[in-house]
């Protein structure tokens, strides 16, 4: 039975191989999600970086993350990475700065809508979800406006040992923008991949001048375009360290609510 499940192992591994490579060429799959290890990891405080911009700019031009010991909140757009710091500042990053946790993908619009003025960002959701045909996919989500008003934050550099997410982010710098343009750049994910990924929406904004953004905690849109990419398969990338094989994880979901919801007045 062992020696079955091995050659079954074997069988669907090159069946993926061939499905990937045609002629020795990656075929890349742009509805793919492609995701460098699990949020719960980050949550437990695994901060050392994984893969490299570079390496993750291969199979999205779309998406957002954060950077090697958790150095502030990450935005890909158009291909381009920025880097949200602590301080406020947004720095334009090289291809060689390594990511923790990251999602990306080949953006295409597959479902477009204006939007009229919505007064915070429980109510842009729910707006949103109307038009989804679905809460049991991952969608990627483009929302280009003006908006009123836009709450973000970004954490700062850990140094080892790591502490929790949780504790991090009691240390968070907030930032408060008014009357601004920009985009909101995140993701739709299903309720079943809790631990994996966080439920629900996960946005970052990045204003259209390029010097402020940060992870949304709230907003009042007053107008703007939602484009939607529908995800239909998912890649993610696990750690090879001993650090992440030694981490019990288990998917909190209060752990997650308060880590997305903390807000520091």
């Amino acid at each position: 039975m062992k020696r079955l499940k091995i050659i079954s192992l074997i069988l669907m591994v090159v069946l993926f191989t061939v499905g990937l490579i045609v002629f020795g060429q990656p075929v890349k799959a742009r509805d793919a999600l492609y995701q460098v290890s699990v949020l719960d990891g980050l949550l437990k405080g695994d901060y050392d970086g994984k893969l490299t911009l570079r390496e993750i700019r291969k199979y999205g031009d779309f998406g957002l993350g954060t950077f090697d010991r958790l150095d502030g909140e990450a935005i890909e757009l158009n291909g381009i990475f920025y880097q949200v710091r602590s301080d406020g500042r947004v720095k334009r990053l090289s291809g060689g700065i390594k990511s923790p946790f990251a999602m990306t993908t080949f953006f295409d619009t597959d479902i477009e809508f204006f939007i009229k003025p919505e007064p915070n960002y429980r109510s842009l959701q729910k707006f949103i979800d109307r038009y989804l045909p679905t809460k049991n996919i991952p969608f990627a989500i483009k929302i280009e406006g003006k908006f009123n008003y836009i709450k973000a934050r970004s954490v700062p550099a850990q140094s080892k040992p790591y502490p929790k997410l949780s504790e991090v982010t009691k240390n968070q710098s907030i930032f408060e923008f008014h009357d601004l343009e920009g985009t909101l750049v995140g993701f739709r994910m299903p309720d079943y991949m809790q631990g994996v990924n966080m439920p629900g929406y996960h946005m970052h904004f990045l204003s259209r001048d390029k010097t402020k953004g940060g992870h949304v905690l709230e907003c009042a849109i007053n107008s703007g375009k939602v484009k939607i990419d529908t995800i239909d398969c998912f890649i993610m990338v696990l750690p090879e360290s001993l650090v992440f094989n030694r981490l019990e994880l288990s998917g909190n979901s209060n752990e997650i609510s308060t880590v997305e919801n903390t807000i520091t007045e």
